[in-house]
């Protein structure tokens, strides 16, 4: 994929995979939502190898998904935090989530709970003008200039 060409695209989801199209940023996303920071954390709870989160990382902090912060100087160490357009995803990877268990979850799979009441969570993506579930609206998509 031509991430350049994708990222200037006029589409918002192009621009957006640009940013995060590969499965291993997705995850390194879902891992820094549960509160994983560090390159070593990642790395063992993925089993990624550690070019490809080298190469992931420095993708995500470049798109502003994930900031890095020196925590140590001696070893030099990193860490890295999601930012307000990171967490911003989070619920992105949520549907994403939960369009998995309804197609493809066969067996166990994981699933988020609310801290506060403890019930499971079922996201849903509505519009926010009214509230109804997308999956329910016909929509027609509006290309620059055609109002």
């Amino acid at each position: 994929m031509d991430t350049t060409h994708q990222s200037e695209n006029t589409c918002p989801i192009a621009r957006a995979l640009a940013r995060v199209g590969d499965s291993w940023s997705l995850l390194i996303l879902r891992e820094a939502g549960r509160g994983f920071t560090r390159f070593d954390q990642f790395r063992a709870g993925l089993g990624i190898a550690p070019n490809i989160l080298t190469h992931r990382l420095t993708a995500l902090v470049e798109a502003g998904l994930l900031e890095k912060h020196r925590y140590s100087e001696r070893p030099p160490r990193q860490e890295y935090v999601l930012t307000e357009r990171g967490r911003d995803f989070l619920p992105v990877l949520a549907a994403i989530g939960a369009w998995g268990r309804k197609h493809y979850g066969l067996g166990q799979t994981s699933y988020s709970i609310d801290e506060d009441s403890g019930s499971e969570v079922e996201p849903i993506v509505v519009d926010r003008a009214t509230g109804r579930p997308l999956g329910e609206i016909r929509t027609r998509l509006v290309l620059p200039g055609e109002g």
